[in-house]
């Protein structure tokens, strides 16, 4: 265990690293956005107002407000402490609502939209990526090319291919939105049957572009571990090949256990595309409204929310792998 718990100090170091330059870039990127999104504000609330000392009472009263008006520097550390309690100031295109609020609004959205529907996908492709390598034949060369074809589809062509066919064409289900624009949240049987039914698209846009990834790499990875030396060693010593396909199988996983941890730890940002075809009413559509009003609280703290994510997913990730890796933990101890 020597070995592993100097490879986890290693991995933890570079995880607060990473972390402090992520908070710094985070802070500064959109600042450097043009235009000043005070005097956007400013503008709307004094219109009507014939002198300029009014207005520039507004300016310098919101400006304090947002902290815009003290260094840089300060402004980082004011940041950085505001964070920590959980604090991300006041949307600039929201205003006077908390950008907390609008997060916690949003990523319940994007969690229920998202992680069933790449858990689903990944699933399902890793399911198809194994039968076709261990059975071959035509079901292999039946899924080996439809697998390709969709996962070199772009997610936002899958999404208007969906929306076009099954909501404008056919009418089957709505083309935007949550839930029907006449209705009020609650937990009505009615609004819940509504909510599904503008679930479905979006679901199935990203399902099927997962299933396509994740059967190709299954497969790839199946077949390297099928062929590999330790396989034909076991078959020699008369081992049962169920029990080899066992091991088979738990081996090609853990890169695929990667790609599903990573996709879990970027779907806030995976989820802008098919939020804003179908117009869903998550953290997607969020931070695209947020970046065409400028408004750098709320993006500052869905990025940062992003970064973080990845950052730790990446973290655990590698602490498994050194945890069940054994070779990790010997290269580590020499």
């Amino acid at each position: 265990m020597k070995g592993y718990w100097k490879y986890f100090r290693k991995k933890l170091l570079w995880l607060l690293i990473t972390t402090i330059f992520a908070f710094v870039l985070n802070f500064l990127l959109p600042t450097l956005m043009p235009g000043d999104p005070v005097a956007g504000i400013v503008s709307r609330l004094a219109q009507g107002m014939s002198t300029s000392t009014g207005v520039k009472e507004i300016y310098e009263n919101y400006a304090e407000q947002f902290g815009i008006n003290k260094p840089i520097i300060e402004q980082f550390f004011i940041y950085v402490r505001n964070v920590f309690r959980g604090e991300f100031g006041v949307s600039f295109t929201q205003y006077p609502r908390p950008v907390s609020d609008i997060i916690k609004s949003a990523v319940t959205w994007t969690i229920a939209l998202q992680l069933p529907a790449i858990i689903v996908g990944w699933i399902l492709g890793n399911t198809l990526g194994a039968v076709a390598a261990y059975r071959k034949g035509p079901f292999d060369k039946a899924l080996l090319p439809l697998s390709i074809l969709i996962s070199n589809f772009p997610a936002f062509g899958m999404a208007v291919i969906l929306l076009v066919i099954f909501a404008v064409r056919l009418r089957w289900f709505p083309t935007s939105g949550g839930y029907g624009f006449d209705m009020i949240p609650t937990l009505s049987w009615g609004f819940v049957a509504s909510v599904l039914h503008h679930y479905v698209l979006p679901f199935l846009s990203i399902v099927l572009i997962t299933i396509g990834g994740q059967a190709i790499g299954m497969r790839s990875m199946a077949i390297y571990e099928l062929n590999a030396d330790y396989v034909k060693y076991s078959r020699f010593m008369g081992i049962k090949d169920n029990q080899i396909v066992k091991y088979v199988f738990r081996n090609a996983m853990l890169p695929q256990l990667t790609g599903l941890a990573l996709s879990i730890g970027t779907m806030v940002g995976g989820s802008i595309v098919a939020e804003t075809i179908f117009s869903y009413p998550g953290l997607g559509t969020t931070i695209l409204s947020a970046i065409k009003g400028q408004d750098y609280p709320l993006v500052s703290a869905v990025t940062l929310i992003i970064t973080i994510m990845v950052l730790i997913v990446n973290f655990l990730v590698e602490v498994f792998y050194g945890f069940v890796d054994p070779r990790i933990r010997a290269t580590q101890a020499e």
